[in-house]
């Protein structure tokens, strides 16, 4: 008999969110984690992450995104705080360029509300910015960003309060499956259910070697930089951002204390092994690269450095979600190779996988994401 229905490998963001809805749907739960709630390092930490509809990367995310706001916004409701704060993100790049042309597409297949922002209005509304020549812009009120790691303390907090019970400090050694349930071997102790869940992030690859998932891991830099521009501050309007450059893919939030306006850079990255042997320390390329597209695309905010972050993406060969159940046991569901756009999913990524596991199906669209897709190559077991 099995001690537990479902057992989550990894308890981060999209696994504390697995474990609160699989608990409070009344299934006995076990989470998983090396790691205790909100720790840096994976992709769920750096204080903020962006939250947008209207889809560049897929118009079929969108209906995942739709309910992933509905989700955010109940889980606010239970802990009476927010996790979620609206400012509008701008979007901008070249007309014939990928961002803001999907950008488009997107809102023009799912009725979305996205505006097209004329350069005399862009100059006016958002002074504090450069838009180059020729570049274009769009603007989406319905986006702002996600306080990431309260948002996953907060699944587990609720998860908890559900009945789940959750282990850290417990490193996965392997697991195995059959008709009868599932096994998961830790360093110190073996554990049974009857359904298994992998949302382990960088560390999804050994978790399911058995399927030869192509996924590679990269470093990925967070900088802030000091301002005293009151143009850039949240509470004075400022929206989130994410250019599209010769150089690359840039991104920021607004400024929310102290410590400055947070940059990254959404291109490339430094392939690593692993995030527990990885150098962590600063890479001046990768600062140069983000300083050169601060001083072009918002000359207002100062050179100094304030503080440094790392995250892992965990990137998928067509940089989209792989979301299944195993082709070789449906009692195991995992999610992964989420290649650094899937927090923001979070919320629903949690109910779908709670759904295979308990269901074996679910009603949101995830076709598209499946591990069987010729684009993953993925072995044929």
């Amino acid at each position: 008999m099995s001690s537990y229905d479902v057992i989550v490998l990894g308890t981060g963001g999209v696994g504390s969110a697995a474990a609160f809805h699989l608990a409070h749907r009344g299934a006995r739960v076990l989470g998983l984690d090396r790691f205790p709630g909100g720790h840096a390092n994976g992709s769920s930490h750096g204080e903020t992450r962006i939250i947008r509809k209207a889809y560049f990367e897929h118009a079929d995310y969108v209906p995942l995104l739709n309910r992933a706001y509905e989700l955010w916004h109940e889980l606010e409701d239970r802990i009476g705080q927010q996790l979620y704060r609206e400012v509008g993100l701008i979007e901008a790049g070249p007309p014939d360029g990928l961002v803001v042309p999907s950008v488009l597409e997107a809102a023009r297949q799912h009725n979305l509300s996205v505006e097209e922002v004329s350069r005399t209005d862009f100059n006016d509304r958002f002074s504090a910015f450069s838009l180059p020549e020729g570049d274009v812009a769009v603007f989406e009120q319905d986006a702002g960003f996600l306080f990431v790691e309260q948002c996953v303390l907060a699944h587990l907090d609720q998860a908890k309060q559900c009945g789940a019970e959750l282990r850290t400090g417990e490193s996965v050694v392997a697991w195995e499956a059959s008709h009868q349930g599932v096994s998961v071997r830790t360093e110190s102790d073996t554990f049974h259910a009857a359904n298994l869940v992998i949302t382990a992030g960088a560390w999804a690859t050994d978790l399911l070697a058995d399927l030869d998932v192509q996924l590679t891991i990269r470093r990925k830099h967070l900088d802030w930089y000091a301002c005293d521009d009151p143009r850039y501050r949240a509470d004075n309007g400022c929206p989130c951002f994410f250019f599209e450059t010769p150089a690359g893919y840039f991104y920021g939030f607004p400024q929310l204390d102290e410590q400055g306006v947070k940059f990254a850079d959404h291109t490339g990255g430094t392939e690593i092994e692993d995030p527990l042997t990885d150098d962590k320390s600063i890479d001046p390329a990768d600062r140069q690269r983000v300083e050169a597209f601060v001083r072009s695309y918002l000359p207002s905010v100062s050179s100094t450095h304030v503080r440094h972050e790392v995250c892992y993406y965990t990137m998928s060969p067509d940089e989209h979600f792989v979301v299944d159940r195993h082709p070789e046991h449906e009692n195991v569901a995992f999610a992964a190779g989420l290649s650094g756009h899937g927090f923001k999913f979070a919320s629903v990524l949690g109910e779908v996988l709670a759904d295979l596991a308990l269901e074996a199906s679910t009603f949101m669209p995830i076709a598209f994401l499946g591990c069987r897709r010729a684009s993953l190559n993925v072995k044929r077991l």
